[in-house]
Protein backbone atom coordinates (compact mmCIF):
# COMPACT_ATOMS: atom_id res chain seq x y z
CA UNK A 1 0.00 0.00 0.00
CA UNK A 2 2.72 2.65 1.16
CA UNK A 3 4.68 1.66 -2.44
CA UNK A 4 1.67 2.79 -4.49
CA UNK A 5 1.16 5.53 -2.08
CA UNK A 6 4.27 6.67 -3.19
CA UNK A 7 3.93 5.68 -7.04
CA UNK A 8 1.17 8.10 -6.80
CA UNK A 9 2.40 10.94 -5.25
CA UNK A 10 5.63 10.59 -7.89
CA UNK A 11 3.07 10.88 -10.97
CA UNK A 12 1.37 13.88 -9.62
CA UNK A 13 4.45 15.51 -8.93
CA UNK A 14 6.08 14.50 -12.66
CA UNK A 15 3.03 15.95 -14.69
CA UNK A 16 3.33 19.43 -12.79
CA UNK A 17 7.12 19.50 -13.40
CA UNK A 18 6.37 18.83 -17.04
CA UNK A 19 3.92 21.22 -16.78
CA UNK A 20 6.18 23.90 -15.30
CA UNK A 21 9.06 23.10 -17.88
CA UNK A 22 6.70 23.24 -20.94
CA UNK A 23 5.25 27.12 -19.41
CA UNK A 24 8.40 28.37 -19.04
CA UNK A 25 10.09 26.97 -22.42
CA UNK A 26 6.58 28.77 -23.71
CA UNK A 27 8.29 32.03 -22.03
CA UNK A 28 11.01 31.63 -23.53
CA UNK A 29 9.89 30.92 -27.18
CA UNK A 30 7.29 33.60 -26.49
CA UNK A 31 10.63 36.27 -25.50
CA UNK A 32 12.30 34.74 -28.46
CA UNK A 33 9.32 35.41 -31.13
CA UNK A 34 9.13 39.04 -29.93
CA UNK A 35 12.93 39.69 -30.35
CA UNK A 36 12.61 38.06 -33.49
CA UNK A 37 10.22 40.16 -34.60
CA UNK A 38 11.50 43.26 -33.32
CA UNK A 39 14.51 42.20 -35.02
CA UNK A 40 12.94 41.84 -38.44
CA UNK A 41 10.79 45.28 -37.86
CA UNK A 42 14.68 46.86 -37.21
CA UNK A 43 15.83 45.40 -40.19
CA UNK A 44 12.57 46.25 -42.07
CA UNK A 45 12.86 49.58 -41.08
CA UNK A 46 16.30 49.92 -41.42
CA UNK A 47 15.98 48.58 -45.62
CA UNK A 48 13.31 51.24 -45.81
CA UNK A 49 15.78 53.75 -44.81
CA UNK A 50 18.63 52.78 -46.40
CA UNK A 51 16.47 52.52 -50.03
CA UNK A 52 15.76 55.98 -49.53
CA UNK A 53 18.72 57.30 -48.14
CA UNK A 54 21.35 55.26 -50.63
CA UNK A 55 19.27 56.80 -53.57
CA UNK A 56 19.22 60.31 -52.68
CA UNK A 57 23.00 60.52 -53.15
CA UNK A 58 22.96 58.30 -56.18
CA UNK A 59 19.88 60.35 -57.62
CA UNK A 60 22.21 63.21 -57.10
CA UNK A 61 25.02 61.53 -58.79
CA UNK A 62 23.48 60.54 -62.12
CA UNK A 63 21.15 63.62 -62.43
CA UNK A 64 24.28 65.89 -61.50
CA UNK A 65 26.34 63.66 -64.53
CA UNK A 66 23.48 63.91 -66.59
CA UNK A 67 23.24 67.67 -66.37
CA UNK A 68 26.88 68.48 -66.42
CA UNK A 69 27.08 66.63 -70.22
CA UNK A 70 24.11 68.64 -71.34
CA UNK A 71 26.32 71.94 -70.56
CA UNK A 72 29.17 70.53 -71.53
CA UNK A 73 30.40 73.86 -72.96
CA UNK A 74 30.24 75.49 -69.70
CA UNK A 75 32.71 75.41 -67.47
CA UNK A 76 31.07 77.17 -64.29
CA UNK A 77 28.02 74.73 -64.82
CA UNK A 78 30.06 71.83 -65.43
CA UNK A 79 32.14 72.55 -62.58
CA UNK A 80 28.96 72.91 -60.15
CA UNK A 81 27.75 69.73 -61.32
CA UNK A 82 31.05 68.20 -60.08
CA UNK A 83 31.41 69.50 -57.03
CA UNK A 84 28.13 68.38 -55.67
CA UNK A 85 28.84 64.70 -57.51
CA UNK A 86 32.05 64.49 -55.32
CA UNK A 87 29.64 66.09 -51.99
CA UNK A 88 27.05 63.23 -52.69
CA UNK A 89 29.64 60.37 -53.40
CA UNK A 90 31.15 61.04 -49.88
CA UNK A 91 28.16 60.99 -48.52
CA UNK A 92 27.48 57.19 -50.21
CA UNK A 93 30.08 56.71 -48.90
CA UNK A 94 30.03 57.12 -45.40
CA UNK A 95 26.70 55.39 -45.74
CA UNK A 96 28.41 52.05 -46.90
CA UNK A 97 31.20 52.18 -44.54
CA UNK A 98 28.80 52.05 -41.75
CA UNK A 99 27.08 48.98 -43.05
CA UNK A 100 30.18 47.73 -43.19
CA UNK A 101 31.34 48.47 -39.63
CA UNK A 102 28.55 47.35 -37.74
CA UNK A 103 28.65 43.74 -40.00
CA UNK A 104 32.14 43.64 -38.47
CA UNK A 105 30.99 44.64 -34.80
CA UNK A 106 28.60 42.09 -35.22
CA UNK A 107 30.57 38.90 -36.43
CA UNK A 108 33.46 40.31 -34.34
CA UNK A 109 36.08 40.93 -36.69
CA UNK A 110 36.73 44.83 -36.25
CA UNK A 111 40.02 44.87 -34.52
CA UNK A 112 41.77 48.32 -33.18
CA UNK A 113 45.47 49.45 -34.54
CA UNK A 114 48.10 50.06 -32.22
CA UNK A 115 50.12 53.01 -33.47
CA UNK A 116 51.52 56.54 -32.39
CA UNK A 117 49.84 59.52 -33.36
CA UNK A 118 49.89 63.51 -32.35
CA UNK A 119 46.73 64.45 -30.44
CA UNK A 120 47.21 68.15 -32.27
CA UNK A 121 46.85 66.51 -35.71
CA UNK A 122 43.77 64.12 -34.84
CA UNK A 123 41.72 67.21 -33.69
CA UNK A 124 42.94 69.69 -36.92
CA UNK A 125 41.94 66.74 -38.86
CA UNK A 126 38.63 66.28 -37.07
CA UNK A 127 38.05 70.43 -37.51
CA UNK A 128 38.57 70.20 -40.95
CA UNK A 129 36.06 67.52 -41.31
CA UNK A 130 33.03 69.42 -39.17
CA UNK A 131 34.21 72.83 -39.64
CA UNK A 132 32.34 73.43 -43.13
CA UNK A 133 29.55 71.42 -42.16
CA UNK A 134 28.91 74.04 -39.53
CA UNK A 135 29.60 76.50 -41.88
CA UNK A 136 26.98 75.52 -44.02
CA UNK A 137 24.31 76.03 -41.12
CA UNK A 138 25.83 79.04 -40.19
CA UNK A 139 26.35 77.38 -36.81
CA UNK A 140 28.78 78.67 -34.25
CA UNK A 141 31.17 75.33 -33.82
CA UNK A 142 33.79 75.74 -30.82
CA UNK A 143 36.92 73.73 -30.34
CA UNK A 144 38.38 74.41 -26.48
CA UNK A 145 41.50 72.92 -25.85
CA UNK A 146 42.06 72.01 -21.64
CA UNK A 147 44.54 70.66 -19.53
CA UNK A 148 46.68 67.96 -22.27
CA UNK A 149 49.24 66.46 -20.38
CA UNK A 150 50.58 64.00 -23.41
CA UNK A 151 50.03 65.10 -26.75
CA UNK A 152 51.48 62.09 -28.26
CA UNK A 153 49.46 58.87 -27.63
CA UNK A 154 49.12 55.74 -28.23
CA UNK A 155 46.24 54.36 -30.31
CA UNK A 156 43.97 53.78 -32.91
CA UNK A 157 43.43 57.32 -34.42
CA UNK A 158 41.62 56.38 -37.17
CA UNK A 159 39.15 55.11 -35.09
CA UNK A 160 39.19 58.18 -32.62
CA UNK A 161 38.51 60.19 -35.67
CA UNK A 162 35.34 58.22 -36.33
CA UNK A 163 34.00 58.19 -33.14
CA UNK A 164 34.44 62.16 -32.78
CA UNK A 165 33.17 63.05 -36.28
CA UNK A 166 30.38 60.75 -35.79
CA UNK A 167 29.08 62.67 -32.43
CA UNK A 168 30.04 66.12 -34.00
CA UNK A 169 28.79 65.45 -37.13
CA UNK A 170 24.89 64.25 -35.27
CA UNK A 171 25.63 67.60 -33.55
CA UNK A 172 25.93 69.51 -36.37
CA UNK A 173 22.72 67.58 -37.79
CA UNK A 174 20.28 68.11 -35.03
CA UNK A 175 21.29 71.98 -34.31
CA UNK A 176 18.99 74.15 -36.31
CA UNK A 177 20.73 77.02 -38.65
CA UNK A 178 22.78 79.81 -36.27
CA UNK A 179 22.75 77.00 -33.62
CA UNK A 180 26.16 76.61 -31.21
CA UNK A 181 27.75 73.39 -30.93
CA UNK A 182 31.12 73.58 -28.13
CA UNK A 183 33.73 70.95 -28.24
CA UNK A 184 36.14 70.49 -25.58
CA UNK A 185 39.02 67.93 -25.47
CA UNK A 186 41.17 67.55 -22.17
CA UNK A 187 43.04 65.08 -19.92
CA UNK A 188 43.07 64.01 -16.47
CA UNK A 189 45.80 61.48 -14.73
CA UNK A 190 44.31 58.01 -14.33
CA UNK A 191 43.71 58.60 -10.17
CA UNK A 192 41.24 60.92 -10.96
CA UNK A 193 38.63 58.24 -12.71
CA UNK A 194 37.70 56.74 -9.48
CA UNK A 195 40.60 53.76 -10.02
CA UNK A 196 43.89 54.59 -9.25
CA UNK A 197 46.41 53.32 -12.10
CA UNK A 198 49.80 53.11 -11.22
CA UNK A 199 51.30 53.37 -14.78
CA UNK A 200 52.04 56.65 -15.16
CA UNK A 201 52.25 56.30 -19.04
CA UNK A 202 48.56 56.40 -19.08
CA UNK A 203 45.83 59.23 -19.49
CA UNK A 204 42.31 59.59 -19.37
CA UNK A 205 41.10 61.47 -22.26
CA UNK A 206 37.86 63.78 -22.16
CA UNK A 207 36.02 64.53 -24.87
CA UNK A 208 32.80 66.88 -24.71
CA UNK A 209 30.13 67.88 -27.12
CA UNK A 210 27.45 69.91 -26.21
CA UNK A 211 24.42 71.64 -28.79
CA UNK A 212 22.02 73.31 -28.37
CA UNK A 213 19.75 71.66 -31.03
CA UNK A 214 16.57 69.52 -31.14
CA UNK A 215 17.47 67.28 -28.35
CA UNK A 216 16.29 64.03 -27.56
CA UNK A 217 13.03 62.41 -25.55
CA UNK A 218 14.11 60.59 -22.55
CA UNK A 219 12.19 57.53 -24.52
CA UNK A 220 14.35 57.94 -27.13
CA UNK A 221 17.51 58.47 -24.96
CA UNK A 222 16.79 54.21 -23.89
CA UNK A 223 17.35 53.60 -27.33
CA UNK A 224 20.26 55.81 -28.77
CA UNK A 225 22.90 52.80 -29.25
CA UNK A 226 20.29 50.66 -30.57
CA UNK A 227 20.84 49.75 -34.07
CA UNK A 228 19.18 51.40 -36.91
CA UNK A 229 17.40 53.84 -34.22
CA UNK A 230 16.66 57.33 -36.07
CA UNK A 231 15.64 60.76 -34.10
CA UNK A 232 12.22 61.37 -35.40
CA UNK A 233 11.15 64.75 -35.19
CA UNK A 234 8.92 66.82 -37.65
CA UNK A 235 11.63 69.38 -37.88
CA UNK A 236 14.96 67.59 -39.23
CA UNK A 237 12.79 65.01 -41.32
CA UNK A 238 14.81 65.61 -44.45
CA UNK A 239 17.96 64.41 -42.34
CA UNK A 240 19.87 61.44 -43.66
CA UNK A 241 21.82 58.30 -42.11
CA UNK A 242 21.83 54.12 -41.75
CA UNK A 243 20.89 55.33 -37.52
CA UNK A 244 23.85 52.71 -36.98
CA UNK A 245 26.33 55.90 -36.24
CA UNK A 246 25.49 55.81 -32.36
CA UNK A 247 26.24 52.13 -32.31
CA UNK A 248 29.23 51.80 -34.20
CA UNK A 249 30.55 54.74 -31.40
CA UNK A 250 29.62 52.63 -28.07
CA UNK A 251 30.72 49.67 -29.51
CA UNK A 252 34.09 51.25 -30.38
CA UNK A 253 34.04 53.28 -26.89
CA UNK A 254 33.89 50.22 -25.21
CA UNK A 255 36.27 47.91 -27.18
CA UNK A 256 39.10 50.79 -25.98
CA UNK A 257 37.94 50.85 -22.49
CA UNK A 258 36.24 53.69 -22.37
CA UNK A 259 32.57 54.93 -21.50
CA UNK A 260 29.80 57.11 -23.12
CA UNK A 261 27.22 59.74 -21.50
CA UNK A 262 24.20 61.17 -22.84
CA UNK A 263 22.27 64.14 -21.71
CA UNK A 264 19.62 65.79 -23.76
CA UNK A 265 16.15 67.30 -23.18
CA UNK A 266 13.43 67.53 -26.96
CA UNK A 267 14.00 71.09 -27.71
CA UNK A 268 17.14 72.18 -25.46
CA UNK A 269 19.98 70.15 -27.13
CA UNK A 270 22.09 67.43 -26.21
CA UNK A 271 25.56 66.57 -24.75
CA UNK A 272 27.85 63.59 -25.11
CA UNK A 273 30.81 63.11 -23.02
CA UNK A 274 33.34 59.82 -23.76
CA UNK A 275 35.92 58.99 -22.10
CA UNK A 276 39.02 57.01 -22.71
CA UNK A 277 41.75 55.70 -21.37
CA UNK A 278 45.05 55.88 -23.44
CA UNK A 279 48.74 55.30 -23.39
CA UNK A 280 51.19 58.05 -23.98
CA UNK A 281 54.10 57.24 -26.53
CA UNK A 282 57.48 59.04 -25.87
CA UNK A 283 58.15 58.30 -29.92
CA UNK A 284 56.73 61.22 -31.20
CA UNK A 285 58.11 63.99 -29.18
CA UNK A 286 60.56 66.40 -30.88
CA UNK A 287 62.95 68.12 -29.33
CA UNK A 288 62.73 72.74 -30.01
CA UNK A 289 65.59 74.99 -30.12
CA UNK A 290 64.46 77.93 -29.15
CA UNK A 291 66.23 81.14 -28.42
CA UNK A 292 65.93 81.39 -24.47
CA UNK A 293 65.12 84.75 -23.23
CA UNK A 294 64.10 86.13 -26.98
CA UNK A 295 61.09 88.78 -26.76
CA UNK A 296 58.26 87.26 -29.73
CA UNK A 297 55.45 89.72 -30.47
CA UNK A 298 52.01 88.51 -30.11
CA UNK A 299 49.40 90.26 -32.09
CA UNK A 300 45.83 89.13 -30.64
CA UNK A 301 42.92 91.12 -29.76
CA UNK A 302 40.78 87.77 -28.86
CA UNK A 303 41.89 87.64 -24.55
CA UNK A 304 41.96 84.09 -24.48
CA UNK A 305 43.70 83.14 -27.26
CA UNK A 306 46.58 85.97 -26.44
CA UNK A 307 46.51 84.14 -23.16
CA UNK A 308 46.99 80.72 -24.82
CA UNK A 309 50.00 81.82 -26.87
CA UNK A 310 52.00 83.70 -24.23
CA UNK A 311 51.40 81.14 -21.65
CA UNK A 312 53.00 78.54 -24.52
CA UNK A 313 56.05 81.23 -25.55
CA UNK A 314 56.15 81.52 -21.90
CA UNK A 315 56.75 77.11 -20.99
CA UNK A 316 59.44 77.39 -24.01
CA UNK A 317 61.38 80.14 -22.35
CA UNK A 318 60.85 82.81 -24.54
CA UNK A 319 59.34 86.35 -23.38
CA UNK A 320 55.67 87.28 -24.74
CA UNK A 321 55.04 90.74 -25.97
CA UNK A 322 51.67 91.20 -26.39
CA UNK A 323 49.77 94.14 -28.56
CA UNK A 324 45.61 93.89 -29.33
CA UNK A 325 45.69 96.21 -32.88
CA UNK A 326 47.50 96.40 -36.04
CA UNK A 327 48.66 99.68 -35.26
CA UNK A 328 50.10 99.01 -32.07
CA UNK A 329 52.22 96.25 -33.55
CA UNK A 330 53.48 98.51 -36.26
CA UNK A 331 54.44 101.18 -33.81
CA UNK A 332 56.28 98.98 -31.39
CA UNK A 333 58.54 97.41 -34.29
CA UNK A 334 58.96 100.88 -35.40
CA UNK A 335 60.37 101.58 -32.51
CA UNK A 336 62.09 98.38 -31.60
CA UNK A 337 64.11 98.45 -35.07
CA UNK A 338 64.79 101.69 -34.47
CA UNK A 339 66.60 101.14 -31.19
CA UNK A 340 67.93 97.92 -32.89
CA UNK A 341 66.33 95.38 -30.25
CA UNK A 342 63.69 93.40 -33.25
CA UNK A 343 61.76 90.63 -31.49
CA UNK A 344 62.89 86.92 -32.86
CA UNK A 345 59.18 86.92 -34.50
CA UNK A 346 55.77 87.69 -34.73
CA UNK A 347 52.59 85.58 -33.56
CA UNK A 348 50.13 87.07 -36.09
CA UNK A 349 46.44 86.11 -34.32
CA UNK A 350 43.21 85.80 -36.39
CA UNK A 351 41.40 88.71 -34.55
CA UNK A 352 43.10 92.33 -35.00
CA UNK A 353 41.11 95.73 -33.38
CA UNK A 354 41.32 97.30 -36.67
CA UNK A 355 42.36 95.67 -39.55
CA UNK A 356 42.48 92.53 -41.31
CA UNK A 357 45.27 89.59 -40.14
CA UNK A 358 47.08 89.77 -43.19
CA UNK A 359 46.73 93.32 -44.01
CA UNK A 360 49.28 93.61 -40.98
CA UNK A 361 51.29 90.87 -42.10
CA UNK A 362 51.90 92.89 -45.27
CA UNK A 363 53.02 96.03 -42.95
CA UNK A 364 55.04 94.14 -41.28
CA UNK A 365 56.88 92.55 -43.75
CA UNK A 366 57.88 95.60 -45.78
CA UNK A 367 58.72 97.17 -42.64
CA UNK A 368 60.75 94.53 -40.92
CA UNK A 369 62.49 93.14 -44.13
CA UNK A 370 62.00 89.64 -45.56
CA UNK A 371 64.01 87.75 -43.13
CA UNK A 372 61.61 88.45 -39.93
CA UNK A 373 59.31 85.54 -39.23
CA UNK A 374 55.86 85.71 -39.61
CA UNK A 375 53.42 83.27 -37.87
CA UNK A 376 49.84 83.22 -38.60
CA UNK A 377 47.92 81.35 -35.62
CA UNK A 378 43.95 80.81 -37.04
CA UNK A 379 41.08 78.57 -37.73
CA UNK A 380 40.92 79.09 -41.41
CA UNK A 381 41.40 76.41 -43.67
CA UNK A 382 44.56 77.35 -45.08
CA UNK A 383 44.11 75.85 -48.62
CA UNK A 384 41.93 78.54 -48.68
CA UNK A 385 44.12 81.38 -47.60
CA UNK A 386 47.66 80.01 -48.52
CA UNK A 387 47.96 81.92 -51.96
CA UNK A 388 46.97 85.32 -50.57
CA UNK A 389 49.09 84.91 -47.28
CA UNK A 390 51.98 83.73 -48.59
CA UNK A 391 51.98 86.90 -50.80
CA UNK A 392 51.34 88.72 -48.01
CA UNK A 393 54.75 87.56 -45.78
CA UNK A 394 53.61 85.03 -44.12
CA UNK A 395 56.15 82.34 -43.43
CA UNK A 396 54.37 79.58 -41.90
CA UNK A 397 51.15 78.64 -39.96
CA UNK A 398 49.66 76.90 -37.08
CA UNK A 399 45.80 75.54 -37.31
CA UNK A 400 43.59 76.27 -33.67
CA UNK A 401 42.65 74.78 -31.61
CA UNK A 402 45.93 75.67 -30.98
CA UNK A 403 48.34 72.57 -28.99
CA UNK A 404 51.51 73.53 -27.55
CA UNK A 405 53.46 71.35 -29.26
CA UNK A 406 52.22 72.31 -32.40
CA UNK A 407 53.02 75.77 -31.88
CA UNK A 408 56.34 75.92 -30.34
CA UNK A 409 57.76 73.14 -33.11
CA UNK A 410 56.60 75.45 -36.10
CA UNK A 411 58.01 78.45 -34.69
CA UNK A 412 61.46 76.65 -33.58
CA UNK A 413 61.21 75.13 -37.32
CA UNK A 414 60.76 78.98 -38.50
CA UNK A 415 63.53 80.61 -36.47
CA UNK A 416 65.86 77.97 -37.45
CA UNK A 417 65.24 78.33 -41.16
CA UNK A 418 63.69 75.13 -41.55
CA UNK A 419 60.26 73.96 -42.70
CA UNK A 420 59.17 77.38 -43.80
CA UNK A 421 58.39 76.29 -47.29
CA UNK A 422 56.61 73.06 -45.84
CA UNK A 423 54.26 75.14 -43.41
CA UNK A 424 53.50 78.11 -46.27
CA UNK A 425 53.91 76.50 -49.66
CA UNK A 426 53.63 73.10 -49.53
CA UNK A 427 52.16 71.46 -52.45
CA UNK A 428 52.31 74.36 -54.64
CA UNK A 429 55.20 72.93 -56.79
CA UNK A 430 55.45 69.23 -56.78
CA UNK A 431 57.45 67.94 -59.94
CA UNK A 432 58.08 64.77 -59.60
CA UNK A 433 59.75 64.50 -63.63
CA UNK A 434 62.79 62.61 -62.84
CA UNK A 435 61.02 60.22 -61.15
CA UNK A 436 59.42 56.78 -61.77
CA UNK A 437 56.76 54.71 -59.75
CA UNK A 438 54.83 51.52 -60.79
CA UNK A 439 51.15 51.65 -60.83
CA UNK A 440 49.73 48.01 -60.76
CA UNK A 441 46.22 47.90 -61.66
CA UNK A 442 43.72 45.67 -63.64
CA UNK A 443 41.04 47.79 -63.66
CA UNK A 444 41.42 50.66 -66.47
CA UNK A 445 38.70 53.15 -65.19
CA UNK A 446 40.95 52.57 -62.15
CA UNK A 447 44.16 52.96 -63.82
CA UNK A 448 42.52 56.46 -65.99
CA UNK A 449 41.83 57.87 -62.71
CA UNK A 450 45.21 57.15 -60.97
CA UNK A 451 47.16 57.76 -63.86
CA UNK A 452 45.19 61.71 -64.08
CA UNK A 453 45.80 62.24 -60.61
CA UNK A 454 49.22 61.55 -60.75
CA UNK A 455 49.93 63.28 -63.76
CA UNK A 456 49.68 66.75 -61.79
CA UNK A 457 53.14 65.86 -60.03
CA UNK A 458 54.96 65.17 -63.18
CA UNK A 459 56.07 62.05 -62.00
CA UNK A 460 56.75 59.30 -64.78
CA UNK A 461 54.59 56.23 -64.33
CA UNK A 462 54.25 52.54 -65.69
CA UNK A 463 51.45 50.23 -66.01
CA UNK A 464 50.80 46.98 -64.99
CA UNK A 465 47.59 44.84 -65.01
CA UNK A 466 48.16 42.63 -62.76
CA UNK A 467 51.15 41.09 -60.01
CA UNK A 468 52.59 38.91 -62.41
CA UNK A 469 53.77 41.83 -65.20
CA UNK A 470 54.61 43.94 -61.93
CA UNK A 471 57.01 41.51 -60.67
CA UNK A 472 58.32 41.13 -64.29
CA UNK A 473 58.63 44.91 -65.21
CA UNK A 474 60.44 45.46 -61.81
CA UNK A 475 63.08 42.59 -62.42
CA UNK A 476 63.53 43.95 -65.62
CA UNK A 477 64.24 47.77 -64.12
CA UNK A 478 67.80 48.90 -63.27
CA UNK A 479 68.11 48.89 -59.57
CA UNK A 480 66.51 52.02 -57.90
CA UNK A 481 64.91 52.57 -61.40
CA UNK A 482 61.37 52.45 -59.24
CA UNK A 483 61.06 54.26 -56.32
CA UNK A 484 57.29 53.70 -55.54
CA UNK A 485 55.11 50.87 -56.32
CA UNK A 486 51.47 51.83 -55.63
CA UNK A 487 49.89 48.12 -55.76
CA UNK A 488 45.72 46.81 -56.00
CA UNK A 489 45.79 43.85 -54.30
CA UNK A 490 42.92 41.51 -55.98
CA UNK A 491 43.91 41.18 -59.34
CA UNK A 492 43.71 38.27 -61.46
CA UNK A 493 46.92 36.14 -62.24
CA UNK A 494 48.99 37.36 -59.33
CA UNK A 495 47.31 39.48 -56.36
CA UNK A 496 48.97 42.26 -55.18
CA UNK A 497 50.39 40.23 -51.71
CA UNK A 498 51.88 37.79 -53.91
CA UNK A 499 53.60 40.20 -55.90
CA UNK A 500 54.74 42.19 -52.61
CA UNK A 501 56.00 39.08 -51.50
CA UNK A 502 57.83 37.87 -54.64
CA UNK A 503 59.60 41.33 -54.76
CA UNK A 504 60.78 41.43 -51.17
CA UNK A 505 62.24 38.14 -52.14
CA UNK A 506 64.51 39.06 -54.86
CA UNK A 507 67.92 39.23 -54.76
CA UNK A 508 68.64 42.67 -56.08
CA UNK A 509 69.52 45.10 -53.31
CA UNK A 510 66.57 47.66 -54.09
CA UNK A 511 64.11 45.06 -54.03
CA UNK A 512 63.87 45.28 -49.64
CA UNK A 513 63.83 49.38 -49.97
CA UNK A 514 61.09 50.27 -52.80
CA UNK A 515 58.45 51.69 -51.17
CA UNK A 516 55.36 49.70 -51.71
CA UNK A 517 51.83 51.12 -51.19
CA UNK A 518 48.20 49.07 -51.16
CA UNK A 519 46.07 50.94 -53.11
CA UNK A 520 42.82 48.89 -52.84
CA UNK A 521 39.13 48.60 -51.67
CA UNK A 522 40.13 46.75 -48.44
CA UNK A 523 39.94 49.55 -46.34
CA UNK A 524 39.99 47.67 -42.44
CA UNK A 525 42.60 47.19 -39.76
CA UNK A 526 42.90 43.98 -40.63
CA UNK A 527 43.31 44.59 -44.12
CA UNK A 528 45.98 47.06 -43.51
CA UNK A 529 47.99 44.50 -41.15
CA UNK A 530 48.04 41.99 -44.33
CA UNK A 531 49.41 44.14 -46.37
CA UNK A 532 52.20 44.90 -43.69
CA UNK A 533 52.55 41.26 -43.51
CA UNK A 534 53.27 40.90 -47.51
CA UNK A 535 56.07 43.57 -46.98
CA UNK A 536 53.85 46.60 -47.79
CA UNK A 537 54.64 50.03 -46.48
CA UNK A 538 51.59 52.23 -46.62
CA UNK A 539 47.87 51.93 -47.71
CA UNK A 540 45.78 54.01 -49.33
CA UNK A 541 42.10 53.17 -49.83
CA UNK A 542 39.72 53.69 -52.63
CA UNK A 543 38.27 55.34 -53.87
CA UNK A 544 41.52 57.29 -53.58
CA UNK A 545 42.06 60.85 -52.37
CA UNK A 546 44.49 63.47 -54.73
CA UNK A 547 45.56 64.63 -51.57
CA UNK A 548 46.80 61.47 -49.93
CA UNK A 549 48.65 59.90 -53.29
CA UNK A 550 50.24 63.72 -53.16
CA UNK A 551 51.57 63.05 -49.36
CA UNK A 552 52.49 59.78 -50.49
CA UNK A 553 55.18 61.03 -53.09
CA UNK A 554 56.08 64.25 -51.45
CA UNK A 555 57.42 61.96 -48.19
CA UNK A 556 59.09 59.54 -50.33
CA UNK A 557 60.36 62.15 -53.24
CA UNK A 558 60.43 65.12 -51.78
Amino acid sequence: MEGSEKGKIKETKGPKQRVAQLERLNEDLEAALKAAEAANQAKSTFLSNMSHDIRTPMNAIMGMASIGLAHIDEKARVQDCLQKIQTASTHLMSLVNDVLDMSRIDSGRLSLNEEVFSLADLVHDIAVIVRPQAEQKSQELEIDIGCIREEYLMGDPLRLRQIMVNIIGNAVKYTLEEGKILVQFAQRPMEQAGAYDQESDKVWLDFICEDNGVGMSQEFLQRIFVPFERVNNSTISKIEGTGLGMAIVKNLVERMGGQIHVESREGEGSKFHVELPIAAAMQGKRGQNLPTGQRVLVVESQKDRASQMIEYLKTGGLVPVHVESGLKAVTWLTEKQYEEHMPCGMLLGQELSDMPALELASHVRQLAGHEFPILLVSEEDWAKIEYPAVRAGINAFVPCPLFKSRLLETLSDLLNGVGEEKEAGEGSNMDYSGHHILLVEDNELNQEIALEMLSVTGVQVEVAENGAKALELFQASPAGHFEVIFMDVQMPVMNGYEASRAIRGLSREDAKSVWIVAMTANAFVEDIRTSREAGMNEHCSKPVDPKRLQEILRSRLG
